[in-house]
């Protein structure tokens, strides 16, 4: 299929395409990567009146360090993220995360605040901002406004972005000493989206556990002091807890089994 008919604006800067979100709202849509847009569009699943495009903006494609954060600007791409020299110290649960999103090809377009903002329940960045609690910057002609991961992300392909705010960055904690992570996905197909994923973090006594997949949008859990026999206790509650549903990639059954085997893995991964 071909997308309905569209204008398209090529901004000279970040105040341009807030400009234009301010006067078209609803009927606009912004483009950097397009890897999950530009299916929507052939599949007339949106129909926006302008494009804008915001691929090519300098000030949006760096990496800092600021304020113990790393913050990302909406123009990075994931295969730029991946290659980035500090990743694997800075936030090695990202580092773990990268090579199970999409393929090598759409990672060298898709980028991690499109992935975040598009908010498929199945997408690995989204669920590593949970888990991490990192945030999203916002920008409007309003003005900027910094949001938290779990009130971001509202469900399927929703999020609290409003219609004239565009998201200039998304902001993951420096990982501390002393915390250990682990990540991993059950899928049909590498590439492929998850049926069921899992990203676990240690500190201390402290273990976290986010599941993607599963429900609406990825769900976060902490427990203290867990061990043995516990572990699989609380698996098995939080399996049941989050229940899932039937569909034609898996059953509700095999996502909480999945969740209490591939969560236990990651659990036990993280006190390596």
């Amino acid at each position: 299929m071909k997308p309905a008919p569209f204008d398209y604006v090529r901004v000279e800067n970040v105040d341009e395409a807030v400009d234009l979100l301010a006067e078209h709202g609803d009927d606009a849509r912004l483009i950097a990567g397009g890897q999950s847009l530009m299916p929507m569009l052939n599949m007339r699943l949106v129909r926006p009146e302008l494009l804008i495009d915001i691929s090519h903006l300098d000030e949006l494609k760096k990496i800092e360090k600021t304020n113990g954060n790393i913050s990302i600007g909406a123009g990075v791409t994931q295969g730029v993220l991946a290659t980035w020299n500090d990743l694997e110290t800075e936030l090695p649960l990202v580092a773990r995360a990268l090579p199970n999103v999409g393929h090598f090809q759409t990672r060298n377009r898709g980028t991690v605040c499109g992935s975040i903002c598009h908010a498929d329940p199945s997408s690995e960045l989204p669920l590593c901002l949970a888990l991490l609690e990192g945030e999203i910057e916002l920008r409007s002609k309003r003005g900027s406004r910094m949001i938290k991961a779990a009130e971001f992300q509202k469900g399927v392909l929703t999020t609290d972005r409003a219609a004239d705010e565009l998201a200039v960055s998304v902001r993951f904690p420096v990982t501390t000493n002393g915390k250990s992570f682990a990540f991993t996905e059950f899928n049909h197909r590498h590439g492929d989206f998850a049926v069921v994923a899992l990203a676990a973090s240690r500190q201390g006594k402290r273990i976290s556990l986010a599941v993607g997949g599963v429900t609406d949008k990825p769900e976060v859990r902490q427990w203290e002091g867990l061990e043995g026999s516990a572990i699989a206790d609380a698996l098995n509650d939080f399996a049941w807890e989050l229940g899932g549903s039937d569909d034609i990639h898996a059953t509700a059954q095999h996502r909480r089994q999945l969740i209490r085997h591939l969560g236990y893995k990651a659990i036990e991964e993280t006190a390596q």
